[in-house]
């Protein structure tokens, strides 16, 4: 079983932003944690905007990104696709090379304006 990380990436509209989030969280075995925001859309398919969007050219979109193991990826967005039905809703998979957290950095450690050595 492949256990390399990878990211998730979903896409989708603003108005489905609270469900995506619950069923994420709800997720069983639990997800490690993720990470959304708005943004806006741009390119050709403009056939369900709104007025608003379609005189500024961009639709409004939700954007959540998470990173998980590979071997899970699948069965995520099957059940996604299952308990969500969210239509327009787009996704995208990269390989993560590494990831982590860095460790804390007192504020002392580096003065500002001054290079570290």
């Amino acid at each position: 079983m492949d256990q390399s990380a990878c990211k998730l990436t979903l896409v989708y509209p603003p108005e489905a932003e609270t469900h995506m989030v619950e069923l994420l969280l709800n997720s069983e075995p639990p997800l490690p944690g993720f990470t959304t925001w708005q943004a806006d859309g741009h390119g050709l398919e403009f056939g369900k905007a709104s007025v608003r969007e379609r005189v500024r050219g961009r639709v409004a979109r939700g954007v959540l990104v998470l990173i998980l193991p590979r071997a899970r990826v699948g069965k995520l967005l099957e059940e996604i696709r299952i308990r969500a039905a969210v239509p327009g809703l787009a996704f995208w998979i990269e390989p993560v090379e590494a990831f982590g957290r860095l460790a804390h950095v007192e504020a002392t450690d580096v003065e500002v304006g001054q290079a570290a050595a």
